[in-house]
């Protein structure tokens, strides 16, 4: 059975090459902190990289509340990026924050991917391993 044909392990694989790009960017914008003219790059948000792709949620009972996003909260933590006499624009403190956001997001999708192959192994009666 090959485990990218199982929609939420395929989802898993997205998210850690995903991350693994933006891990890739983020370290070219810390190792060029004193570039003269140096812009941050990020990826797209791994929603956007879905496209099409994302499944609602559903709402299974009356009693649950319909998911929002308030505009006005994404908007008030973004924070316009400074310059430095330079032209460099890379704040350490944001891209190292984005580096551990990151770094979070590998460990849990591979604690997701590592659970349901567990998972299966028990199920086909073979060891954990």
């Amino acid at each position: 059975m090959d485990p990218t044909s199982i929609p939420l392990l395929d989802l898993a694989e997205r998210r850690l090459a995903w991350a693994d790009r933006r891990e890739a960017v983020l370290a070219q914008n810390v190792a060029n902190a004193d570039t003269p003219g140096w812009h941050p790059r990020d990826v797209a948000p791994f929603s956007a990289a879905l496209g099409t792709a994302s499944a609602d949620l559903a709402r299974t009972d009356p009693a649950h509340l319909a998911g929002t996003v308030d505009p006005d909260l994404l908007a008030a933590n973004a924070k316009p990026a400074g310059r430095e006499p330079d032209g460099n624009a890379v704040s350490l403190d944001q891209e190292l924050t984005k580096v551990a956001d990151t770094q979070t997001t590998q460990s849990l999708v591979t604690a997701i991917y590592k659970s349901y192959l567990g998972m299966f192994r028990t199920a086909l009666g073979q060891p954990g391993g």
